[in-house]
């Protein structure tokens, strides 16, 4: 069963995923990072070029031809992707197809409108008998 981690009431939602994905990348874990809004993905996209200070994650979209050699992949679409280990969620929604992926990682902002869709999540996973993990953000970013 997909085990699901909650990182909430993240200041900076976007600073708070490149430090996680930061974190796998230096444990050599593949991801996969769910954006289907273009800005947000790409917010992300630039911080990962500079975080961390002395370094660079490499990651590029699920589409690319690097892709196959890449730790990092963005896709808009769960469509068609080459792993199922770890999966971030930066969508407002429950991502499609979520439950084939040995983890989930939903970043959650402080923001009233980020907090009520975390919620809803949340319990969505809640009510399906996953068991939902927390992580208090505030102070870490």
């Amino acid at each position: 069963m997909t085990q699901i981690f909650f990182y909430h009431n993240a200041r900076d939602r976007v600073g708070a995923a490149a430090a996680l994905i930061g974190k796998a990348f230096a444990q050599k874990k593949a991801l996969l990072v769910y954006a289907p809004d273009a800005d947000l993905a790409a917010a992300l996209d630039r911080q990962l070029w500079t975080q961390p200070p002395t370094g660079f994650i490499p990651h590029v979209d699920v589409d690319s031809p690097l892709a196959g050699e890449t730790p990092v992949l963005f896709a808009s679409t769960l469509d068609s992707v080459p792993h199922d280990e770890r999966l971030f969620n930066l969508s407002s929604q429950v991502p499609p197809g979520f439950a084939r992926f040995s983890s989930l990682i939903e970043v959650v902002g402080q923001s009233d409108e980020e907090r009520a869709d975390g919620r809803l999540r949340a319990r969505f996973y809640k009510d399906r008998g996953y068991d939902v993990r927390y992580v208090d953000c505030a102070g870490r970013n």
